[in-house]
């Protein structure tokens, strides 16, 4: 039981949790039957295990040349071999759990975890560092949609692609010191941490908006409070992260924005036209 918590804090928890939990409730939303609702927030709970088991793997001599003491695999807390072990097992586990929603969805899903994957490795340090962020985010609505027998609109793959590439500059913030002298060269560290501030002020409300404008008709009432929200949590993480360069608040403002967004969406009705 020891090794369980390093495991688990090696799996990148809050994202792996705020990302199935967005799954979980856009499957609501399209009124899944319950073992389609599982099946989907399964897929995408094993994907974001895999993803961060093999980060960490991969990231292993760099995080412990930073001192990275969160790190469990870098702080000799749980073997490198192993994290890299069930990395693997979570990507196998999620291949055929994203094929139970239907072959389009289930090809969709296998994209987003390969498109993930290739961030780890090798895309993290050239400029294309936030194309896996866009186009895994980009899935990760087409995958559900897809599953309840339907065709997911532009303006929501839109929201999504948005909303991870801005993630991908929220994300980066707390390690670009490090990243820069470990000489990761990932779009976010060429941009420093102004523009990468600036980056992810401009997306991340865009998809929102995304959400508001791209269905037809006028925007619900309920679009101005969730921006508000939405800016509120960032700020939130904005200003953690002024007083402290390495706080991982931004990232999980974003997380919270992601949430804020998909409440916002199934209140004023998952209209898919």
């Amino acid at each position: 039981m020891w090794v369980a918590i390093p495991l688990l804090r090696a799996s990148h928890p809050e994202p792996a949790a705020g990302v199935t939990a967005v799954a979980v409730l856009l499957s609501l939303g399209l009124d899944r039957p319950i073992g389609g609702v599982i099946s989907a927030g399964a897929a995408v709970l094993a994907s974001q295990l895999s993803i961060g088991w093999v980060n960490d793997a991969l990231d292993a001599e760099r995080d412990a040349a930073a001192g990275r003491c969160d790190k469990p695999v870098a702080a000799g807390k749980v073997s490198r071999r192993l994290v890299a072990v069930l990395g693997a097992v979570a990507a196998a586990v999620c291949v055929p759990l994203g094929f139970l929603s239907g072959w389009a969805a289930g090809l969709v899903s296998a994209l987003a975890l390969a498109s993930a994957l290739l961030y780890d490795w090798p895309l993290k340090s050239t400029v294309a560092s936030v194309v896996p962020y866009a186009v895994s985010f980009t899935c990760l609505p087409a995958f559900i949609v897809l599953g309840a027998g339907k065709t997911p609109p532009l303006w929501l793959l839109a929201a999504g692609g948005l909303l991870g590439a801005g993630a991908h500059f929220v994300n980066t913030l707390p390690d670009l010191d490090a990243d820069e002298r470990a000489g990761v060269r990932g779009l976010p560290q060429r941009f420093g941490r102004r523009g990468s501030l600036a980056a992810a002020a401009v997306l991340l409300p865009a998809a929102t908006a995304a959400l508001a404008f791209g269905p037809p008709g006028p925007p619900p009432v309920l679009f101005w409070p969730a921006l508000g929200v939405s800016l509120i949590a960032l700020s939130w993480g904005w200003y953690r992260m002024s007083r402290d360069t390495t706080s991982r608040a931004p990232f999980l403002a974003v997380i919270a924005v992601a949430l804020i967004d998909v409440v916002f969406l199934l209140i004023s009705g998952l209209n898919l036209d």
